[in-house]
């Protein structure tokens, strides 16, 4: 069975377990192996089953070559528990794996998990926020906005262009956007875009959107310092001090500013161990509970990197300002402390990248109930975090700019025409809906229609006008809508009704007309001798 990687979509980590399952299953080699006397026929030993998993968790795209063997002995743990395998008497449901001569077989049993009823979140499309429907216990003094019924003066009005006239107008000020407001257009246009880029119908099955705070994406977006660090208001929600400065001691070594150099062997490992132990207690992950469907869902991106980074900054912008400066400054601080050469090894048998992995990523990102493959992702997670940490932890400048424009786009002052509805304007945009085909076909073929035909009926029947600027306004109609033009006067003859022809009098008869006409003077010979 061939591997395959598991995008992004809903129930990822259970479509992930499956797919590990399946594969260890068609790969594990089984064979009769003799134990206190006894022969015992598909059966494997455990340390051959670490062998076979770890190399298949290195090969596979999903994990990659990353996954320890200490991480494959875990997974086996798991797998012990939830009767993936058993020992050779029949017993399973304790997590007492070791990477020993143990025997183990599979059951007979499917293994497989099905896939979990989530509580609906709300089948509503992401949409930009309806000022005519404000929330509870908010003004309604918004953004004044009527639905426009066109009828044939407004298109006269906006299409005099083309028929060669411009008809007075008048500049109108919006009110004013609340914070409020801004907040909202903030939340719905970010929840879009992440939607576009993980390539969801809906992100409903990994993302309650009620839960998602649009004071927090705000926040993370301008209150900033000049390092990108987000700057946070209620200061009682700051690192303590002195772990601040531990962090700051081993990002910065040997360049402690905020401690003394050390005087004894082995200090820098004290500090880094107290570092663990502060982030360890921490009851929530900082990516926290309700969003680790989405993080585990962009997992499903690091294929494409550059798809995978945007997801990554949009989703860290919905947490929580004291979390995201947390993980700001904990990744930070891990990248430093993998690329620093001064610094002594913080352990004698892992490497220091590896070590911060597995130190930091169940503090990072784990599910509030207990998953089987939280420690793999998060440590995937940790490890493209560290490699584009820089990218990932700033804000997405086109997304910034895009809502930026769109919200001065609303606030700006709008140009009417001479009796249109001066409080008119058309509402925001929103996302379409799916239409039959024959329905597509008639608003194609009539929906631009109707209201020419109606402008032009109004300039044929308009008596206020002369002829000869009648004529004028025909004419560069035509030029403009020749098959409107040709369905109202499809012949010469429909169009020359609106000009009858004036009948012609004769001019009076002048008297000198009658007389001979005159003769022009001819030279004659002179006969003069």
């Amino acid at each position: 069975m061939e591997p395959r990687l598991v995008g992004p979509g809903p129930y990822r980590a259970t479509r992930l377990w499956n797919e590990i399952i399946e594969l260890f299953r068609a790969g594990m080699p089984l064979r009769k192996h003799r134990c206190r006397f006894k022969s015992y026929e598909r059966c494997f030993k455990a340390s051959e089953a670490v062998d076979c998993l770890h190399e298949l968790l290195g090969s596979n795209q999903n994990f990659g070559p990353e996954v320890t063997r200490n991480q494959t002995v875990k997974l086996l743990k798991k797998f012990l528990k939830n009767h993936v395998i058993e020992d050779i008497k029949g017993r399973w449901g304790k997590e007492d794996f070791q990477d020993d001569g143990h025997l183990y077989r599979f059951p007979p049993s499917s293994p497989l998990k099905p896939y979990p009823k989530k509580p609906s979140c709300g089948k509503e499309v992401i949409k930009f926020p309806d000022w005519n429907e404000p929330k509870a216990g908010t003004s309604q003094e918004h953004i004044p906005v009527k639905s426009v019924t066109m009828n044939s003066e407004m298109w006269y009005k906006r299409h005099s262009i083309a028929i060669g006239e411009v008809p007075a107008c008048k500049l109108v000020f919006r009110r004013e956007l609340t914070q409020t407001n801004i907040e909202e257009i903030w939340k719905s246009m970010t929840l879009s875009r992440l939607q576009k880029v993980l390539g969801l119908d809906s992100l409903d099955e990994v993302l309650d959107t009620k839960l998602v705070n649009s004071k927090h994406i705000v926040q993370n977006v301008y209150n900033v310092n000049k390092q990108g660090i987000v700057t946070l208001e209620d200061k009682s929600k700051e690192l303590p001090h002195w772990i601040l400065s531990a962090m700051k001691c081993l990002a910065n070594w040997p360049s402690c500013s905020d401690l003394k150099q050390p005087t004894y062997s082995g200090f820098e490992r004290d500090v880094f161990k107290t570092i663990v132990d502060y982030f360890g207690q921490i009851k929530e992950p900082l990516l926290t509970f309700n969003f680790f469907d989405v993080f585990v869902s962009v997992l499903g991106l690091l294929q494409k990197h550059n798809k995978a980074v945007e997801a990554l900054q949009i989703s860290c912008l919905l947490l929580p300002p004291e979390n995201r400066k947390r993980l700001q400054l904990l990744v930070r601080m891990m990248a430093r402390i993998s690329f620093n050469k001064d610094l002594p090894p913080l352990s004698e048998s892992v490497r220091t990248r590896t070590l911060m992995v597995q130190a930091f990523s169940r503090c990072i990102l784990c599910s509030k109930d207990e998953m089987d493959l939280d420690e793999l992702l998060a440590a995937k997670l940790v490890s493209f975090l560290m490699a584009n940490y820089q990218e990932i932890l700033s804000v997405p400048s086109a997304l910034k700019c895009s809502i930026e424009e769109h919200v001065v786009h609303l606030q700006r002052v709008q140009i009417k025409y001479a009796g249109a509805d001066t409080d008119a304007t058309f509402p925001p945009p929103s996302f379409c809906h799916q239409i039959s085909t024959d329905e597509f076909e008639y608003q194609r073929a009539t929906g631009f229609q109707e209201p020419l035909a109606a402008l032009l009926e109004e300039i044929a029947m308009n008596k206020e006008i002369s002829l000869k600027d009648k004529k004028k306004k025909l004419k560069q109609f035509q030029k403009s809508y020749p098959e409107v033009y040709r369905v109202r006067f499809p012949t010469p003859e429909s169009e020359a009704v609106l000009f009858p022809e004036k009948t012609k009098q004769k001019p009076p008869i002048l008297m000198w007309a009658l007389k001979k006409p005159f003769q022009p003077f001819h030279r004659t010979r002179s006969f003069r001798m």
